[in-house]
């Protein structure tokens, strides 16, 4: 007998392979005629299927004819690589986009290195208007969803991209109708979108509505970590085509500082899906501790001009006006003590004041918040301006310095239990203040000072820090590369 042929199938669904395989072999043989009796003349076995290797086609060279046409089926859903659509409604963001990755997967083990190269065709975000409360109010952020997220999802739809249902199938296709004509676009494999963490009645809007696109659909339904998604943002940079594409690719392992107005934490990455929340913080977020102290510091007037809650922004361009973010900063050689400032007759402690393999694994921001509160207590309009600087640059090096020192702290612990031929040389920074120049600044020189110059700082473009659905996409597309996939009872967390 022939020797077969064995043909490795991969990158892709085994089920729909299966099935693909099936209804060729179906067309081939009808194509003879007489099912019953041509089956029989036809070698076995025509398909195997390796539940540990995935699929494979076994095929002897006299059924050149099957083998072509079996996989012609399979090379046509490796080729299309994979799409979805993704939803990301954790707080007072409403945004949908559409990531496609192409080609066949090549990574290497522990999916250490993103071989695809993917394409953005969607991404768009509406905030909900909190300005008259100076801060996110739920009740606003539900609002906004409930009125944005379905226009947004359907002129996302519009941007899928175009195919053919005569090329890919019925299976692959979906209509769209616009307002002049029904065109035919290739359908997402699956539906990614935000469970938590985040606001309950944010979650649930997103949620809901992606199942309902998932049944729609009859694909798969991909719910991702928030936090998550921010720690591997800077992966979706590394292979996005377009503006914010050719960033490095962070190498696992490698620790994530997660900073934004809801989360401050501290996580150790060795792969896609595992993750170690090394410190995080005990009170108030550092993104809300500069919004808080924004709203005493940067001037009334400035605040109203500004048109934006999300006054850490606004704190960041008053103190450093000239956009170089602090770039002569030097971090100290022994760790920072109580600054008093001669000038003005105040101080700020840094918090948990301790620095190397006594300093406790947490963050804290609210003793901070209040030393700051405190400058302006019954004297508002008699802080200059020149003070309201001060302030302001102070404030944001002790908490900075604080958060450098826990990075320092977790990496020389780390030291000692990780594999010493493969060290951490990646600190990912995302969320909304990774964007904060100064903070940048700071990690970097405290990294130099204390003999970790030998690690990268990897961050997103600021587009990509805050919140936003191309990285729910993107961590749907990873996670449902190694089998992940939600129920549809799944709730929001």
């Amino acid at each position: 007998m022939p020797e077969e042929q064995h043909v490795p199938v991969r990158g892709f669904n085994a089920r729909e392979t299966r099935e693909a395989l099936r209804k060729a072999n179906l067309h081939f043989l009808r194509k003879w005629g007489n099912i019953s009796a041509k089956r029989k003349s036809l070698p076995s076995p025509m398909i195997k299927t390796c539940c540990t290797h995935g699929m494979h086609v076994v095929a002897s060279p006299v059924n050149s004819s099957f083998r072509a046409r079996a996989l012609q089926v399979v090379h046509r859903q490796r080729v299309r690589g994979l799409l979805t659509l993704a939803i990301e409604t954790s707080c007072d963001d409403t945004s949908v986009a559409i990531l496609e990755k192409h080609g066949a997967k090549t990574t290497a083990s522990q999916g250490s290195t993103p071989a695809r190269r993917a394409t953005l065709h969607f991404h768009e975000k509406v905030t909900a208007n909190n300005s008259q409360f100076r801060g996110i109010h739920p009740l606003v952020a539900a609002q906004s969803h409930q009125s944005t997220l379905a226009n947004l999802v359907d002129t996302a739809l519009k941007s899928l991209p175009l195919s053919s249902s005569y090329a890919h199938g019925a299976t692959y296709t979906t209509p769209v109708r616009s307002e002049s004509q029904k065109s035919i676009h290739k359908k997402p494999d699956f539906i990614s979108v935000t469970r938590g963490p985040g606001m309950r009645s944010s979650l649930t809007t997103g949620l809901d509505t992606a199942k309902g696109l998932a049944v729609a659909f009859q694909v798969p339904l991909v719910a991702v970590n928030h936090m998550q998604a921010h720690a591997l943002t800077p992966r979706l940079v590394s292979a996005l085509e377009g503006k914010h594409g050719g960033a490095p690719v962070p190498e696992f392992p490698f620790m994530s500082l997660l900073v934004s107005g809801g989360h401050t934490m501290l996580v150790y990455s060795t792969s896609t899906n595992d993750h170690k929340i090394l410190a995080s913080t005990v009170d108030i977020a550092i993104g809300d501790f500069l919004d808080k102290i924004a709203r005493d510091i940067v001037p009334p007037a400035d605040l109203e001009a500004g048109g934006d809650i999300m006054y850490g922004r606004l704190l960041e361009k008053f103190v450093f006006s000239d956009g170089a973010g602090g770039r002569n900063y030097t971090a100290p050689a022994m760790p920072s003590r109580s600054h008093l400032k001669g000038r003005w007759g105040w101080k700020f402690a840094p918090p948990l004041h301790q620095e190397g393999a006594k300093a406790s694994m947490k963050f804290s921001f609210s003793g901070l918040g209040s030393a700051v509160e405190r400058c302006f207590r019954d004297r508002a309009k008699d802080v200059s301006l020149c003070e309201r600087l001060d302030i302001g640059q102070e404030a944001m090096r002790v908490a900075f310095e604080h958060l450098a020192s826990r990075v320092v702290a977790a990496l020389g612990k780390l030291s000692y239990s990780i594999d010493p031929l493969n060290p951490i040389s990646t600190l990912v920074v995302s969320g909304g203040v990774a964007s904060n120049k100064f903070l940048k600044t700071v990690l970097r020189s405290f990294l130099d000072a204390r003999g970790y110059s030998h690690v990268q700082i990897a961050s997103p473009p600021p587009a990509l820090c805050t919140d936003n659905a191309a990285m729910i996409a993107w961590v749907g597309m990873e996670m449902f590369e190694a089998g992940d996939k939600a129920a549809m009872s799944i709730a929001s967390e």
